[in-house]
């Protein structure tokens, strides 16, 4: 059984997700994320699609409001798709992270399916990091 934290982490995010039409051009909320920091307080975000790909993964959102906190390192990360099932951080997500924790990436968590209880790290999911 997942523990308390991814839990709470998976409540968090489920609590901000929820698909709305923003404009004709912009939409927010198919996909919610929920980053565990160092400090242990949880960090959500939600997409923001845009008709200009302008628009920001729901990741990177909660690394976004993370850092405007003052806060820079995580332990776990979890996203929500908008089928409801979790998946793996885009290719753009994963860089960013890496490049957020550079020395500490690869014990990451990343909660890959909250049903079946699978959990890997960002080091499996970006094994040969450029630098």
């Amino acid at each position: 059984m997942l523990d308390k934290t991814w839990q709470k982490m998976y409540e968090e995010a489920k609590s901000v997700q929820g698909f709305r039409q923003i404009s004709d051009h912009l939409e927010a909320g198919g996909v919610a994320a929920a980053f565990l920091s160092n400090t242990g307080k949880i960090y959500t975000g939600v997409c923001i699609d845009t008709a200009c790909t302008l628009g920001v993964c729901a990741e990177r959102n909660a690394l976004f409001s993370m850092t405007t906190c003052g806060e820079n390192h995580f332990k776990r990360v979890l996203a929500i798709m908008s089928n409801g099932k979790n998946g793996a951080p885009c290719g753009a997500c994963r860089e960013f992270m890496v490049q957020l924790m550079e020395k500490d990436y690869k014990n990451i968590e990343v909660l890959m399916d909250y049903d079946r209880e699978e959990i890997t790290t960002l080091g499996k999911l970006t094994p040969d990091w450029w630098l």
